[in-house]
């Protein structure tokens, strides 16, 4: 199978199932930004960090793939003629979504509570998992505009705003076990 098929040239691309859509279409930007928010996961997934985090990340980068077909099939085309559903893998599932509240609140029991809002830094690795929940943020901010258009799988829209979090408290949890400093956000006084 080669790489490049040239059905693509003309600014339009398949969707799973086969409808074909402009390139700009808002499905494409909602899967193709999880695809992003899954290479910047593995971003941090390469860093020297704790190898549980590792382990969770490839997990999330699994469950990113699932999101990822979910947002790239068409509705109309989501079952078959012979009843069974197109996409024949697992599914976003409230245990994914409890992995990782899970894993949030066990952090949390190492962090100091919150008091300020933080600035993005302090350290690579925690600013490539600020940039993470950022474009996380932004795949959410598509993926519900794309179910109010064409209802989706709504757990997709859980899953990416909890991720969102995870990504947050990841960030503190690798600020505090990387010795970083974690600035206050202080806003000036008029």
């Amino acid at each position: 199978m080669k790489v490049y098929t040239k059905t693509g040239d003309s600014g339009t691309t398949a969707l799973f199932g086969g409808t074909r859509v402009p390139k700009h279409h808002i499905r494409i930007d909602s899967y193709g930004t999880v695809d992003e928010l899954n290479s910047h996961i593995g971003l941090i997934r390469d860093q020297q960090i704790n190898p549980n985090y590792k382990k969770i990340l490839e997990r999330i980068q699994d469950r990113l793939f699932t999101a990822g077909a979910i947002l790239a099939t068409d509705p109309e085309k989501s079952v078959l003629k012979n009843g069974k559903e197109r996409l024949n893998i697992p599914k976003i599932s409230d245990a994914d979504v409890e992995l990782l509240e899970n894993e949030i609140d066990a952090m949390e029991t190492e962090l100091e509570p919150m008091t300020h809002f933080v600035l993005p830094g302090g350290h690579t690795t925690v600013s490539y998992c600020h940039i993470a929940r950022c474009v996380c943020r932004r795949a959410e901010r598509l993926a519900v505009h794309l179910h109010e258009l064409e209802p989706t799988d709504a757990m997709v829209l859980t899953y990416l705003n909890r991720l969102s979090d995870y990504l947050f408290v990841l960030a503190r949890k690798l600020s505090h076990d990387l010795q970083a400093d974690e600035v206050k956000w202080m806003p000036e006084k008029l």
